[in-house]
């Protein structure tokens, strides 16, 4: 045993201790966050707004903060954007994650110095937790993959603007920095492919003990490297590959095939991190609940699902949720966001300790790929260039196709059901798949680095939806074909339709 290994094993053990506390005593914590969060921010332009001085406990909180999404706290985000101080948390951000939005483009999503810590800190107990619990410490000995994007960033009044993991690219710990593979020059590069194949060449021959990334990410590289080696499993070109770290998108659809490409099962920590901060990580191998961090900086709020749209939906902290209930997820947090609706729906599976799954959104989107592709986002793609062009759509839905039966990569399959076919179908697809890509920051990346390919358009016969909601017993009444979906239940049965 190498000597990081020999060290992670006491440091992981006062670690999980430290974690215990306030994993025993989670309400504690995050009421006490609230608290201190509140006492924090009372001076700043959105505290003497919301009147701040006046909150003595969460039932003042409440009646004072109301739930907003990114929209809603655009106006004060717009004010922090321009360089003012003290708006929604004291003094400015340290970063900007720039993340993909919905009306009005990419977001900023600020993180403050207090706030970036929980980010790092938070990656860091989930690889300590599985030390601890497993007793596998090796892999710290040998090289680890971080598949990411760009740590190149951008600076808007003097505030440095990026991707969160380009962010955290460059704030990983000098301890970690001889094992930390890609080179930096291979992480700016901005088209996947290249970059991947960089990635190949400089890893093949290292000794790989941890990867890390979004699954369809990092089976490409496995793609490229079992190609590279003449079809060699990946256990056998890193024999001492011996832990997966994912998030970001469900791992299930990609388990059986990254399985495959290694050889092998593995050990794998799904984490729950997003631009507006580290929320949950799994810290058992022995159950797949994500252990909620209530002591990270923020106070969570949740909303049931069923419960999101109505006018003065029902709030509850920690203290009062229930089991397995979809909740929409609020977050209140040391980066100065405020009855924040992330989108995220979750359920508890454990009270003891709190832990999570996360179910999906609060909203129809596809997200295979990482992309976070809203409803309003694909109507907007399809019918402004539909109105442009004199086409009338009658129905549409659109679904992941994660393997092309034809072998090419994954793509967005979208049934459209015409008054009249566009005479020009090739060129009508390309207008809509850069008119998505202009909304979606995301789907953008994954087709500039050849993720996906551009999307494809299905066109379905007469009548199509109507004939299939029939089939389904949910024709008339309130029933909607969903605009899209993160499945291919519907897209399924509506291939039937298709015109060959």
């Amino acid at each position: 045993m190498g000597i990081k290994a020999a060290l992670s094993k006491p440091f992981a053990a006062f670690i999980v201790g430290r974690i215990q506390k306030w994993k025993n005593n989670a309400v504690k914590a995050q009421h006490d966050t609230l608290a201190d969060l509140v006492a924090t921010a009372k001076n700043t332009a959105f505290g003497k707004d919301h009147h701040f001085s006046d909150i003595k406990n969460y039932e003042d909180f409440k009646k004072h903060v109301p739930i907003r999404d990114y929209e809603g706290l655009k106006t004060y985000i717009d004010r922090i954007v321009a360089g003012e101080e003290d708006v929604t948390w004291k003094g400015k951000p340290a970063y900007f994650a720039k993340t993909s939005g919905t009306t009005s483009g990419a977001k900023y999503i600020p993180i403050s110095k207090e706030s970036m810590p929980e980010h790092l800190k938070a990656a860091r107990n989930a690889l300590l937790t599985y030390i601890h619990e497993t007793g596998n410490a090796d892999f710290v000995n040998g090289k680890m993959i971080f598949l990411q994007g760009s740590p190149v960033m951008d600076t808007k009044n003097g505030i440095k603007i990026g991707r969160l993991s380009g962010i955290v690219a460059n704030l990983v710990p000098a301890y970690l920095q001889k094992n930390r593979l890609p080179s930096y020059a291979t992480n700016c590069i901005e088209d996947w492919e290249e970059k991947v194949d960089a990635i190949v060449e400089e890893t093949i021959n290292e000794d790989m003990t941890l990867i890390s990334g979004i699954p369809p990410w990092v089976q490409m590289y496995f793609d490229k490297l079992i190609a590279k080696t003449k079809g060699k499993p990946i256990k056998d070109i890193f024999p001492n590959f011996k832990l997966f770290v994912y998030g970001g998108v469900n791992y299930e659809p990609y388990r059986a095939k990254i399985e495959a490409s290694i050889g092998r099962k593995i050990d794998a920590i799904e984490t729950y991190p997003a631009s507006e901060g580290f929320i949950a990580y799994q810290d058992s191998q022995k159950d797949k609940g994500l252990l909620l961090l209530a002591d990270a900086g923020m106070f969570y709020e949740f909303i049931p699902a069923d419960e999101y749209y109505n006018e003065n939906p029902t709030r509850l902290s920690l203290t009062d949720v229930a089991l397995d209930t979809n909740y929409a997820l609020i977050l209140n947090t040391n980066a100065g966001l405020w009855g924040y609706s992330l989108g995220d729906t979750v359920k508890f599976v454990s009270k003891d300790p709190y832990k999570i799954m996360v179910t999906g959104r609060i909203k129809h989107f596809i997200s295979a790929f990482g992309e976070h592709v809203i409803g309003e986002e694909v109507e907007h793609a399809l019918l402004s260039v539909a109105n442009a062009e004199g086409v009338e759509i009658t129905e549409f839905t659109v679904a992941p196709q994660v393997i092309d039966p034809e072998g090419g990569l994954p793509y967005h399959e979208w049934f459209v059901e015409f008054t009249e076919v566009p005479k020009d179908l090739a060129a009508f697809s390309k207008k809509v798949d850069e008119a998505l890509q202009k909304k979606n920051i995301y789907y953008f990346d994954l087709i500039e680095g050849k993720i996906l390919q551009p999307l494809v358009i299905r066109t379905l016969q007469k009548d199509a939806f109507v004939n299939y909601m029939r089939a389904e017993g949910k024709l008339g009444g309130q029933n909607k074909v969903p605009r899209l979906a993160n499945d291919r239940k519907i897209a399924d049965r509506l291939s039937s339709f298709q015109i060959k």
